[in-house]
């Protein structure tokens, strides 16, 4: 039971990391459009996270399915082929010259995944205090169950 706690403090912080990874490219292209920063510098600032992005989000989705976590899986699993195809097309990373013209949609697609990114962080928190909880009722039990107290 200890490494499924384990296993929840550590998918918490991958997907505060993925959060985090998100919003950071979500704000390089606001920054663009109101131009506080120039075309280069956002996409090389939003293509220096994609990979890490993708990178932790497919050890995320792997660590899952191996420890037979199936409904989180089964969530992230979409998006993790996505991300997969998207590398294997070469079209992850942002074109400098193209920015302006996908602007719109790219933030569009960085908004989505930040909301699916919140909505797995609720479903990591609620089974991190479930997990915690019951580690914590188990450890009583043994504990009165020992005459100890």
């Amino acid at each position: 039971m200890a490494w499924e706690l384990l296993l929840w403090l550590l998918a918490f912080a991958a997907v505060i990391a993925l959060i985090g990874f998100s919003a950071y490219q979500l704000i390089c292209l606001s920054d663009l459009e109101f131009d506080y920063i120039n075309p280069y510098d956002s996409s090389s600032r939003i293509n220096a996270v994609v990979i890490p992005e993708f990178v932790v989000q497919g050890i995320l989705c792997i660590l899952f399915l191996l420890t037979w976590h199936w409904f989180p899986f089964l969530i992230m699993a979409p998006i993790t082929y996505y991300h997969i195809k998207l590398y294997m097309k070469g079209k992850h990373l942002i074109d400098v010259t193209e920015i302006f013209r996908l602007l719109n949609g790219e933030k569009k697609y960085r908004v989505i995944k930040l909301a699916f990114y919140c909505s797995i962080f609720i479903v990591v928190i609620y089974r991190l205090v479930t997990t915690a909880v019951l580690l914590l009722i188990e450890e009583d039990d043994q504990a009165l169950e020992s005459g100890i107290f």
